[in-house]
């Protein structure tokens, strides 16, 4: 097996999914700023809790240019990720980027588009970690299996602790808005376990109570309408009390014809017409090794490219519906 070099750009994402998942055949070999006076202490004290002292470089690009990665970890600020996958894309390097992808549509356009024509060479994958965690993966089979019929309603929240957060969180600019941020992903878990295609969206979202936050939106809430007349909801927010036993709270809860199936607290319930029970727990997964896999050709990553436009698509669209007050097609 060859050996997979792997560089990083930027400190301000989940580049943990990659320093969990590294193995005997792959090497950190740089690390760089997605941008000039990017804090990288914390990714290097990550490294350096594992041996590694990889070189840095101060431009990324400079980084590309002399190390020729066989894949990059993307996760900058927010609001450059997109413009730097779109440099990646056409190096033909793997990406593995933090969502969301883009956090404007013309970033994301120019996205599909040059994906579009180097897709037979190069995979690139948005970090949706969370689908990975062994109460979604319970979840999924469950609704693959038909354990609630044929699926009429869903409803998703996202709630997180606030804390303090960087600088870059209180610009729209730089951060996006919460709903790209947190809320994509019940996006994505809409889009992997009822499968059906998004229609339209109303949002709505609220800086309010943001602690002094800036432009950060504390609350958001989304309704979709999906193909066959299937109903989605997400909260989102930012209120979750610093005394709450996680960082955060997720939950599902799929209303079918034959029986409603919850995730929440780390577990998944079912109630049918045979009463109501706690389904037991397939192991976790863990998406940068699915990712290495892809990349080596040993299999397929369950986070697919289209998966990740897709997300960062409605996650846009249902971000300038909140902007704007109006109903906006997807």
């Amino acid at each position: 097996m060859f050996l997979v070099r792997i560089c990083v750009i930027g400190s301000s994402g989940h580049y943990g999914y990659v320093l969990k998942a590294l193995d005997k055949d792959c090497e950190i070999v740089a690390i760089s700023p997605g941008f000039e006076g990017e804090d990288l202490t914390p990714l290097k004290k990550d490294l350096s809790k594992l041996g590694l002292s990889p070189k840095e470089y101060t431009d990324y690009g400079e980084m590309l240019d002399e190390e020729e990665p066989d894949i990059v970890v993307l996760n900058t600020i927010f609001s450059l990720n997109g413009k730097i996958l779109k440099e990646t894309l056409r190096r033909k390097i793997h990406t593995f980027v933090e969502k969301p992808i883009a956090t404007t549509m013309e970033d994301l356009e120019e996205i599909r588009e040059i994906y579009q024509q180097v897709k037979d060479d190069v995979f690139f994958a948005a970090m949706f970690g969370i689908r990975y965690k062994a109460h979604f993966l319970t979840a999924k089979k469950l609704l693959d299996d038909g354990v609630v019929g044929e699926v009429r309603l869903v409803n998703t929240q996202k709630s997180y602790k606030l804390g303090e957060r960087p600088e870059f969180y209180k610009k729209r600019e730089t951060f996006g808005g919460t709903i790209p941020w947190v809320g994509i992903h019940a996006i994505d878990w809409i889009n992997w376990l009822i499968g059906k295609k998004f229609l339209k969206v109303y949002a709505v979202h609220s800086r309010k109570a943001n602690r002094g936050h800036g432009e950060l939106e504390a609350t958001a809430l989304c309704l979709f309408t999906l193909e066959d007349e299937i109903f989605a909801s997400l909260t989102v927010d930012y209120l979750r009390p610093s005394g709450a036993p996680t960082h955060d709270d997720d939950k599902i809860k799929v209303v079918g014809t034959k029986g409603i199936l919850e995730v929440r607290d780390g577990k998944v319930f079912v109630v049918d017409d045979q009463g109501f029970r706690e389904v037991p727990l397939l192991k976790e997964g863990q998406i940068f090794r699915d990712f290495l896999r892809k990349v080596r050709n040993e299999g397929e990553c369950m986070v697919t490219p289209e998966d990740s436009i897709l997300a960062t698509e409605v996650a846009l669209k249902a971000r300038l519906s909140a902007d704007t007050g109006r109903i906006v097609e997807i």
